[in-house]
């Protein structure tokens, strides 16, 4: 009889740190998890957070793993990272964070003075994208830093993302993993690799080659676990560190969501949906795919920033009673909302809502902002519940079609992952409005188990990706769309949802002008 063999997955998100501990058949054996404090505010639309703070976490998470399993450590062949993405860190040689980490959330903006020079300048110009350069540029964290913090950019030694500043603390490599460069920064999404010299990137901020780390594909040996490292976490000295990719691509392969025709729907603090393809195709023009947690492979998303972040809000605002009677009853408070769901036929009674929390660029633009319309006297708080994921639902199917339409390929099959995924009521109403089957995973790990996958395919436990994926994943509860719901939505969508934007976008433009929200 062969010996068990297990592989231990670090999956730093947003809310929490977790230290996952999986067997070869994707089989959660073991877990610790510490909630953490998404981020800290000194300025109106700052998300800021002590990079040491997610290091200690990240200790405290593996200790509670050791604690919770009975077995031996040499029988870990391995460890994969998976963080979120777009967390930015800036570190001295040592690699000591020479300030807060600025996070995915941040909404501060760099100035932006005259466009860019030379001939990028010029081309820009003339195919009248000068618009979304400079939104590059104004996004860009590096050149916020250098402005208002020119002491600090020129003592960095190294700008890493969250993943890149956790990969040296576990093994002392400034290394990360291509599949968690998901930032702006100087990368080139089509080559999956650091861009070329003569890229305009390199013009709109102030990044210097020797200040990113070196890039490794997941899959690949990636260092080793220091004797610190060791020491803080317990995870055993000169275990190998594989490079797994960010958490939302690893979400992707955590839920088995590898053909084209399989789309993928993370319903988490930001919802997405994803195909998997070998080749680079950018859904929205001049918005590329992202790296995938598979080599040499592309996930093409269509976001909603902050999507089930509405969910928080709503509990936050409306949820009292459902928070209350979980406390009393020891379950989370998102699980009662389901009976609110539940309380309301489909449609919400007329209520639509558009969910453009935050505008964008493209689709949505610069003046989007979120709508609800069709109030009545009829309506209750469960209507607006049940309108925010109907919502969701029908931007995300609006992903869906994009991709269709610049793929070619058809969406057969839906697997959803993320904390919105644990709700049967979103599930249900996911498949009326996609009229597709909604399969969720058979564990909520999704993320740690993807990272898992592409440790296990590292170490050669399972030979290839297609292999690790059909062995370590699995379809658990399948939704399939009601009939009569499924006539109601298409029409709601089709007449209602589609027009909304467009309809309201002067509108929209007006509250800019007037009031300058959003700025």
């Amino acid at each position: 009889m062969s010996e068990q063999r297990y592989l231990l997955a670090i999956d730093n998100g947003t809310q929490s740190v977790r230290a996952l501990l999986f067997d070869l058949a994707g089989n959660l054996v073991g877990k610790g998890k510490v909630e953490l404090e998404p981020y800290y505010s000194e300025h109106p639309g700052w998300a800021e957070q002590d990079p040491e703070y997610y290091w200690r976490s990240l200790g405290e998470a593996c200790r509670q793993l050791w604690a919770s399993v009975d077995i031996d450590k040499s029988q870990i062949a391995g460890v994969s990272l998976t963080t979120q993405r777009g967390t930015l860190i800036n570190v001295d040689a040592a690699g000591k964070p020479l300030r807060p980490a600025i996070l995915w959330l941040d909404q501060r903006r760099a100035d932006v003075a005259g466009r860019m020079q030379g001939p990028w300048g010029w081309l820009f110009k003339l195919i009248r994208e000068e618009e979304t350069i400079d939104y590059f540029r104004s996004q860009a964290e590096a050149n916020w830093i250098a402005q208002q913090q020119p002491d600090i950019w020129a003592r960095t030694h190294k700008f890493l993302l969250l993943s890149g500043f956790l990969t040296h603390r576990l093994c002392g490599r400034f290394a990360d993993s291509v599949g968690s460069c998901v930032a702006y920064l100087p990368f080139d999404y089509k080559r999956l690799c650091w861009a070329k010299p003569s890229d305009w990137k390199w013009q709109a901020i102030p990044v210097r080659q020797d200040m990113l780390p070196e890039l490794v594909k997941p899959g690949e040996r990636i260092g080793a676990i220091s004797v610190e490292a060791s020491r803080h976490t317990g995870i055993p000295e000169g275990l190998p560190l594989i490079a797994a990719a960010s958490d939302k691509a690893c979400e992707v392969i955590g839920a088995g969501g590898v053909e084209p025709s399989t789309a993928c729907l993370s319903y988490g603090t930001t919802a997405t949906i994803n195909t998997t393809r070998s080749q680079y195709l950018e859904t929205i023009p001049l918005i590329p795919p992202y790296p995938a947690a598979i080599p040499d492979h592309y996930n093409t998303e269509v976001m909603v920033f902050r999507g089930f972040w509405m969910v928080s809000w709503f509990k936050e605002q409306f949820g009292h009673a459902e928070r209350q009677r979980g406390l009393e009853l020891g379950v989370e408070a998102e699980t009662l909302f389901d009976e609110l769901v539940e309380s309301v036929p489909p449609g919400s009674m007329g209520l639509m809502l558009q969910p453009f929390w935050s505008p964008g660029i493209r689709e949505p633009g610069l003046e989007a902002k979120g709508s609800i319309i069709g109030f009545g006297d009829v309506h209750t708080r469960a209507h607006l519940y049940r309108a925010i994921l109907e919502g969701l639902a029908y931007a995300l199917r609006q992903g869906r079609e994009k991709i269709e339409r610049r793929s070619g390929t058809r969406i057969q099959r839906l697997r959803i992952s993320g904390g919105g995924s644990q709700s049967d009521a979103a599930m249900q109403l996911t498949a009326d409005i996609f009229n597709l089957p909604a399969e969720r995973p058979h564990l909520y790990e999704t993320s740690g188990l993807g990272a898992a996958i592409d440790c296990a395919v590292g170490l050669g436990l399972h030979p290839d990706f297609p292999s690790a994926i059909a062995a370590m994943t699995r379809v658990g509860k399948v939704f399939q769309p009601n009939p009569q719901a499924v006539a109601v939505y298409e029409r709601l969508y089709r007449e209602v949802y589609l027009r909304m934007y467009q309809q309201l976008r002067p509108l929209y433009r007006s509250i800019r002008e007037i009031t300058g929200y959003p700025a």
